[in-house]
């Protein structure tokens, strides 16, 4: 077999010598002969493929455009389900843009110059598989229109977005993972009412002044740092029983604006609520091990925020205790302290 092999390539090699080009040229010439190396694929068992983006033979379902220069969407064949198009220049996916492309399970188109308005309204509607989408760092002001309702990874962060409508997300059961920090979203109404399956939620660096409405119930991971919250309802975290994280470092967030035992709950994990102007510890539940309070205005070290009783049976889990930058010093911490936060490998004040 190795013989006849040989003989094969002796007898193409004078041939391809002269018509001028090196049939095992793609192999380390790759990214100098695009043009080559696209028409080359479009004869391997893996199929058409576009010359400005690279199908690997090895992976024939996955179709790499990413920081070509690209102003527009390529022709896709119906064979691709992973599409790598982040890092160029495309404005626009008008409805036909994707149309052949119904096997897609991943679609990633961060960072581009995309445009809501040079979105079509059905531009995604035929994608019925698509379980992850990119669409963070463009230029969008609305979540497109008629997302499939497969999706479970939905990151459009870094974007104009001022409004989320109940619309936008509805019927969406299977998403777990939304980003939508760093845009400009005032409220959220009753958008997330219908994310049955969300657990992990990023609206930091917005504009709320409240904690979102109907938050799902299988809430896991919550982050609303930078944001100009001032207060929190009263039954807060009542029905999120699997909340484990919340992140609401720099707000506006006072005494008053909490409702006494808000975080007394036996699920959190970690808690942040720094950069905030309270002036007090809250109660928190004997269960947390990381609370972040550092940059607030409090002035006492209130032990019974961690321990309701001191003894040898009762005793905080908490880990992690930061309390620089506000009014109290290490001399305002109470001998008891020991005992109570017996497990604290980190306390700063």
């Amino acid at each position: 077999m190795r013989l006849e092999t040989v003989i094969l390539l002796s007898a193409l090699l004078p041939l391809c010598a002269s018509h001028g080009w090196d049939p095992l040229g793609w192999l380390f010439h790759r990214q100098g002969h695009a043009q080559y190396f696209g028409s080359l694929q479009a004869d391997t068992p893996g199929g058409e493929c576009p010359e400005e983006c690279d199908c690997p033979p090895t992976f024939p379902v996955a179709m790499y455009c990413d920081g070509r220069g690209l102003t527009a969407i390529p022709s896709i064949p119906s064979r691709i389900k992973y599409l790598y198009l982040q890092n160029n220049a495309i404005s626009a996916v008008p409805d036909l843009a994707l149309v052949n492309a119904t096997n897609l399970v991943w679609l990633l188109l961060h960072h581009n110059q995309l445009t809501s308005e040079a979105i079509g309204m059905k531009a995604f509607s035929k994608l019925e598989g698509l379980e992850r989408l990119f669409l963070h760092h463009n230029n969008l002001t609305s979540i497109p229109p008629n997302l499939p309702r497969s999706l479970r990874d939905l990151k459009i962060n870094h974007n104009r977005i001022e409004k989320v409508l109940p619309t936008d997300l509805e019927g969406m059961d299977n998403l777990t993972i939304l980003h939508l920090h760093d845009n400009a979203v005032t409220d959220l109404g009753t958008s997330l009412k219908s994310l049955k399956s969300l657990t992990q939620l990023d609206m930091s660096n917005n504009k709320l002044i409240k904690v979102p409405d109907a938050l799902p119930e299988h809430l896991h991971q919550f982050y609303l740092e930078f944001n100009s919250i001032n207060s929190l309802p009263d039954d807060f975290l009542g029905g999120l029983a699997q909340l484990q994280y919340i992140r609401m470092s720099h707000n506006q967030l006072t005494d008053k604006g909490i409702p006494s035992n808000t975080f007394n709950v036996t699920g959190l994990v970690e808690l942040d609520l720094s950069y905030n102007k309270l002036e007090r510890i809250p109660i928190v539940s004997t269960r947390l091990q990381h609370l972040y309070l550092q940059a607030n205005q409090i002035k006492e070290f209130s032990l019974g925020s961690f321990c309701s009783i001191v003894d040898v049976t009762n005793f905080s889990n908490l880990q992690t205790l930061r309390l620089e930058g506000n009014e109290i010093s290490k001399e305002d911490i109470p001998s008891e302290s020991a005992l109570c936060l017996r497990r604290a490998s980190s306390i700063q004040i």
